[in-house]
């Protein structure tokens, strides 16, 4: 195979990097965090505020890191460097963030091919019981195996490269996904259901309770919750500060209009993240009722979701296979985009080809992978986390990596955009001839001073501080 230096790759059109950036940011968060968080804080109200940070501070990171990846054409690593000497350590940070959530990552990929074979085979009703989620993820060898198959299947598309592997794949995944979305968003909101007490509840009903802004209760402190909650929501819906975006920049063309591009990534990911939420909240509050909306995690996918199916009927065997093929498609096109930005990394630093990258993340992946896996057999153990929940070795390399790496590497970008290089560095890279920058005067006030300020508190946030 030709080796593939990465500061020749490039996508073969914008539609190529809208649509990959966007199958990256189309993810297991948006699935699983974003209803629940909605559920939680308010249904309407917590939408009207997720979409204000989207369009702010949202869109002022996600700019960012795809202007200076595009700028300096540089990976995660050496792209802080090459902006300034004395910041070379950010892109370490950066790196590290991909670097962590890779071997988890594809530990949970391997629960949805489990899941999805299991449905597949016409054994939902098996994972609907109490005890399947934790026998299986439990046991000594079938977690493994499914982790390794996620992991192989993301590394054959990253061995093919940016336009082969990516690219191609998410032309034909995202498409698919988003029917997918529909169909089951669509079913959901047709559902009704008559419970042992006689009481009647429709999706419609749950729709409902998804969209109209709840006020009941509602205190300074637990609004402040709301603004953490879509501050923290935003990470995982947009893919930035994880390396990726700035990855993706740097193989975007220079004659791209990145402005429209960014504009469009916005558009798709909070459109996916709403239909989320209408896709499972509504046959959450049929079959469960409120209290059904209180799980969130593997908790609300991997054991809610098939008694949901169960419930359902025979179509809910029909159902759970067009779901759980749904989630493994977004897994897939996120951790595509988690590996390139850790290969991109080496191949950039150390002048690697792609083949042995890949192979040496590919390996890395499965070494900590196999941790995370024993981490609920034979490396078991409880550890309290700083911001007070209790959880495994998965849920510190999540902690790490999102709650702690991830604010911490977007502060750092917005203090050397913002006072060390300036914004015009980004707003010159955007403003192609004949291509302007909507928003700039809000980019410059955000980029200085806003968005530093809400991703400190996000910190303070996570330590359990505030």
């Amino acid at each position: 195979m030709e080796s593939e230096k990465k500061n020749k790759s490039t996508f073969s059109s914008t539609f190529g990097f809208v649509i990959a950036a966007a199958g990256s940011a189309v993810g297991l968060g948006n699935i699983w965090r974003f209803p629940y968080l909605a559920a939680k804080d308010g249904g309407g109200l917590f939408l009207l505020v997720y979409l204000i940070f989207a369009l702010t501070f949202g869109f002022t990171l996600l700019i960012t890191e795809v202007g200076i990846g595009r700028k300096t054409k540089s990976s995660p690593l050496t792209v802080y460097g090459k902006l300034s000497k004395n910041w070379k350590f950010l892109g370490f940070l950066a790196s590290l963030v991909p670097a962590v959530i890779l071997p988890y990552y594809c530990v949970i990929g391997g629960w949805v091919i489990q899941y999805f074979i299991v449905f597949l085979f016409g054994n939902g009703g098996l994972a609907a019981s109490d005890v399947y989620f934790t026998q299986f993820i439990s046991a000594n060898i079938n977690p493994l195996i499914t982790m390794l198959l996620f992991l192989a299947l993301t590394t054959y598309i990253i061995i093919r490269g940016v336009n082969k592997g990516i690219e191609s794949l998410s032309k034909i995944l995202m498409p698919i996904l988003f029917v997918l979305i529909i169909i089951i968003a669509g079913f959901s909101l047709s559902l009704h259901f008559t419970d042992s007490d006689g009481i009647t509840r429709t999706g419609i009903e749950g729709l409902m309770i998804y969209l109209i802004p709840n006020f009941d209760g509602l205190t300074l402190s637990k609004f402040f919750r709301i603004l953490v909650d879509a501050m923290g929501q935003l990470f995982f819906s947009l893919s930035v500060a994880m390396g990726i975006m700035i990855t993706y920049g740097s193989y975007m063309k220079k004659d791209s209009n990145l402005s429209k591009s960014v504009n469009q990534i916005e558009i798709f990911d909070t459109l996916v993240a709403f239909l989320a939420g209408v896709m499972i909240i509504p046959a959450v509050y049929t079959f469960s009722g409120t209290e059904g909306l209180s799980s969130s995690g593997p908790g609300l996918l991997f054991v809610t979701m098939p008694k949901i199916f169960a419930a359902m009927g025979p179509i809910g065997g029909v159902i759970g296979l067009i779901f759980f093929a749904m989630v493994l498609f977004a897994a897939l096109t996120s951790s595509i985009s988690i590996m390139e930005a850790v290969v991109s990394c080496l191949m950039d630093r150390f002048n690697h080809d792609r083949l042995k990258a890949t192979m040496i993340v590919a390996v890395m992946a499965l070494v900590f992978g196999t941790i995370v896996c024993l981490g609920y057999n034979s490396l078991y153990f409880e550890l309290t986390l700083p911001n007070g929940t209790v959880g495994q070795i998965l849920d510190l390399f999540d902690y790490i990596s999102n709650s702690v790496l991830m604010p911490l590497v977007s502060i750092g970008t917005c203090l050397l955009i913002g006072w060390k290089v300036s914004p015009n560095s980004v707003i010159e890279e955007v403003e192609q001839p004949g291509i302007k920058m909507g928003r700039k005067r809000l980019y410059i006030v955000m980029i200085k001073y806003i968005a530093p300020v809400l991703l400190f508190i996000l910190l303070l946030s996570s330590f359990g501080i505030i």
